[in-house]
């Protein structure tokens, strides 16, 4: 039977990407990889062929032996940009070592396309909203190891004739988020908090912009993005068009949770303004932005309430201690 590869499959994209494949694509397996560093096994559908194993690690050729594999869906990532550059081993290693055997197993067993989920991080300090034509000028180590595999898969295209679609989401949230890690992903940091009697923490005075992207919008432009002839090598943005500052998405999050206390903490080493340009998703993946900023919200919420209580993740030592923020400490 046919099949696609997820990795990553027990995080946020993955497990919902893998979700919307077997209710939609029933003629296809899910196979699914994940290492379970930051995601939960009770967020994969027990339809998947799951595999723990780690990317950077483990030999990945017997699991694609095994099955035929026609469309590889990379997203497993270590995403915590403003962590990057206090653990760059684990960075690289997680992002760029783990993403070449990737790239090597598709090659050998000549899937029909890759598709790897960059970042808008590449784009860096540029002239938002960023264009995929803009030339990427990443600031930290996370947007350095999204470009170079980028350009690896781009080199592994020209050379070995892999086909290939790179998608650049942004601020992807909803039901399966990892809420539990306090390095990433806002939206989830801040429903641990407000779940855990505590303050949410804005970092700076909050006017730093941002756009928030349902994942449910996304799920059909990712299965677009491995299928569409017009997909095929090409570098594509994904994500909502509406912008916010930081601090008008935490008074949105309020109006849906109620009471809540704002705790302002230092800055930090990252880009002010980063949003995008869509109209390429539009075209080529068929994307459609139905869901806004509170409706969502209000849909993960929801979902959060419900959750287990599980132990949020603290790094017991950071590789480099020096200029590290106090709120991390």
């Amino acid at each position: 039977m046919k099949a696609v590869l997820i990795t990553g499959v027990a995080g946020l994209i993955g497990s919902r990407v893998a979700k919307w494949v077997l209710t939609n694509k029933p003629n296809y397996q899910v196979i699914g990889i994940d290492n379970l560093s930051g995601g939960y096994e009770d967020h994969i559908d027990n339809k998947v062929i799951f595999y723990k194993a780690d990317l950077a690690t483990d030999d990945l050729n017997r699991i694609f032996f095994l099955h035929e594999v026609e469309y590889v869906f990379h997203f497993a990532a270590y995403a915590a940009e403003g962590l990057s550059p206090f653990i760059r081993k684990f960075n690289y290693t997680n992002n760029v070592v783990a993403t070449a055997n990737v790239i090597n197993a598709c090659i050998t067993h000549k899937v029909k396309r890759l598709v790897f989920t960059s970042s808008m991080a590449v784009y860096g300090n540029g002239n938002p909203p960023f264009d995929e034509d803009d030339q990427p000028k990443p600031i930290d180590p996370y947007g350095i190891a999204k470009y170079a595999c980028e350009m690896d898969i781009q080199v592994a295209g020209e050379q070995h004739g892999l086909d290939w679609c790179i998608i650049r989401p942004h601020n992807v949230y909803g039901v399966n988020q990892n809420i539990w890690d306090r390095y990433r992903n806002v939206l989830g940091i801040w429903m641990y908090q407000k779940l855990n009697d505590k303050p949410i923490t804005v970092c700076g005075d909050g006017s730093q912009k941002r756009a928030f992207s349902y994942i449910d919008d996304c799920l059909p432009s990712f299965w677009n993005s491995a299928t569409a002839s017009a997909a095929s090598k090409q570098i594509i943005n994904l994500g909502s068009s509406k912008e916010y500052t930081i601090l008008e998405a935490a008074t949105i999050l309020k109006s849906v949770v109620g009471d809540l206390q704002i705790k302002f903490t230092e800055g930090r080493h990252e880009v002010h303004m980063a949003y995008s340009t869509h109209e390429k998703s539009e075209k080529i993946l068929g994307f459609k932005e139905s869901t806004d900023l509170p409706e969502g919200l209000a849909a993960m919420w929801e979902w959060a309430k419900k959750q287990p209580q599980r132990n949020q993740f603290v790094w017991p030592k950071y590789e480099l201690e020096k200029g590290i923020y106090q709120f991390w400490k």
